[in-house]
This record gives C-alpha cells, sequence and structure tokens, in this order.
C-alpha cells in the first residue's frame, strides 16, 4: 500500500511532444497529488510547437516554460512510477533507483505527422487525448487501497487499452 506523495517520470526518446504532453496533463488533472515530470533518453533539445499549441488549445495549459531534458538529469531520483510512451524509450528504459512500478503506454509519434499545420495539430490533439483518456484511469486509481502488484498491474493495463 503507497502512504507517500507520488512522483511521476513520463519517458519518451527525445521528450519534445508525447512525454510533455503527459507531464502537463497529469500535473493539471492530478491537482497536485504527484510530482510529474519528463525525460528522454535521447533529448532534442527542443519543445514540439505543436504540444504546446494543443496544450494551450485544448486544456488552456500553458506549457511555455517546458524544457527538453535527459533521463540523465533524473539519474538519483526515486520515481515511483515511470511511465514510457514510446516504444523506443520501453526498450532503452534506465534502471532506476527505488525499483519504480515500470508501465508502457503506447502512443503513436505525433512529431512524425506531415500535412498542413491543421493536420499535423489534428495528429497531436489525437495523441493528447489519448493520454488525457489514460491518465484519468490513473488518476482514479485507488493508490491508497491497493497492494504494489495490484496498482502494477492496473497501471500496465492502462496502456494496454486504446481509448
Amino acid at each position: 500500500m503507497i502512504t507517500k506523495s507520488m512522483s511521476v517520470l513520463f519517458l519518451c526518446t527525445g521528450n519534445s511532444a508525447r512525454s510533455i504532453l503527459g507531464e502537463y496533463l497529469l500535473k493539471r488533472m492530478a491537482g497536485g497529488r504527484f510530482q510529474v515530470h519528463s525525460a528522454g533518453t535521447e533529448p532534442t533539445g527542443t519543445i514540439n510547437p505543436f504540444a504546446i499549441r494543443v496544450l494551450r488549445e485544448l486544456y488552456d495549459i500553458d506549457a511555455s516554460d517546458a524544457r527538453s531534458k535527459s533521463c540523465d538529469e533524473f539519474s538519483s531520483v526515486r520515481f515511483d512510477f515511470v511511465i514510457t510512451v514510446c516504444d523506443s524509450a520501453r526498450e532503452s528504459c534506465p534502471i532506476w533507483p527505488g525499483q519504480p512500478m515500470v508501465a508502457h503506454w503506447g502512443v503513436p509519434d505525433p512529431a512524425l505527422a506531415t500535412g498542413s499545420d491543421a493536420e499535423i495539430s489534428e495528429v497531436f490533439r489525437k495523441a493528447a487525448l489519448l493520454l488525457q483518456r489514460r491518465i484519468e484511469r490513473f488518476c482514479a486509481l485507488p493508490f491508497y487501497r491497493l497492494d504494489s502488484s495490484k496498482l502494477e498491474s492496473l497501471i500496465k493495463e492502462i496502456g494496454c487499452q486504446s481509448s
């Protein structure tokens, strides 16, 4: 049973889109219940402007302070949960101190979208909505009433749900 403030890391390869969406959405939706971060295994150093736009337009979230960070920056942090949002990060996920619960919530990479700004924005919107639904399920879990193995199983299951 978990009885302390919990910390979450959203991990992706570039930390420019999906993990940023996850970080800012969980911060908003959890109302301060979690310490939330994002990082990349190979950070791009920039945030995709469509991620910032979707957060602002769809959720009224100001993510202008977002930055692309390396997971090395968090190598000594003891996370409770590490959520990978891309297959590459899942495969290269580092070992974290304290043995956090690790789950994979794969999201198609919106940064690969091509076309008009409207078409690219729509791909980012779909990625954000998928993460939103998963984060809603995550936030609804009865964290303090579940043992660690059941909780980890439920968090992994969230990533297997397509909507």
